[in-house]
């Protein structure tokens, strides 16, 4: 069993993995209109690739973070770093991202595709198609408290 992580704000812990957020505003590797959660191999992970988006003002936000169990059945699709754009890293990202995902997304092809982290690009984040059938093998655990070591705000 594959465990993965997704961390977000408590006061959005309701709709963690819905992909409202990234349906209304896009990602990395969805174009707004796609529905899609991104998960991390490691909470580290997680909390890294969140705290990179966050203001300092954000110190004062309480986090929550989820474990999410991946049944070895689930199918895992992985991004061919072929397939990357050279600017697959830049900022704003880049639409040719955003179409490799989306178009992953309508394919149906699997619940999860693994695809490499910009923050850490040996280590690698998953996108979760939220409405893909095999949704309901995932083992997602409660929510639990989190937070950033203060001295990452310096």
């Amino acid at each position: 069993m594959r465990i993965l992580w997704r961390l977000i704000k408590k006061a959005l812990k309701a709709e963690a993995f819905s992909g409202e957020g990234a349906l209304l505003a896009g990602g990395r590797w969805n174009l707004a209109g796609t529905p899609v959660v991104y998960l991390s191999e490691s909470l580290s992970l997680a909390a890294l690739e969140l705290f990179v988006h966050l203001p300092v003002a954000a110190r004062r936000i309480e986090f929550v973070s989820f474990e999410v169990r991946v049944p070895d059945a689930v199918k895992i699709d992985d991004l061919d770093e072929a397939r990357l754009p050279k600017v697959w890293r830049e900022e704003p990202v880049p639409e040719e991202t955003q179409k490799l995902g989306s178009e992953w997304v309508k394919s149906g092809a699997a619940l999860l595709l693994r695809v490499p982290s910009v923050v850490v690009p040996i280590e690698r984040n998953f996108v979760l198609n939220p409405a893909h059938p095999d949704y309901k093998a995932l083992k997602i655990s409660p929510p639990k408290p989190f937070s950033f070591d203060p001295r990452m705000w310096k």
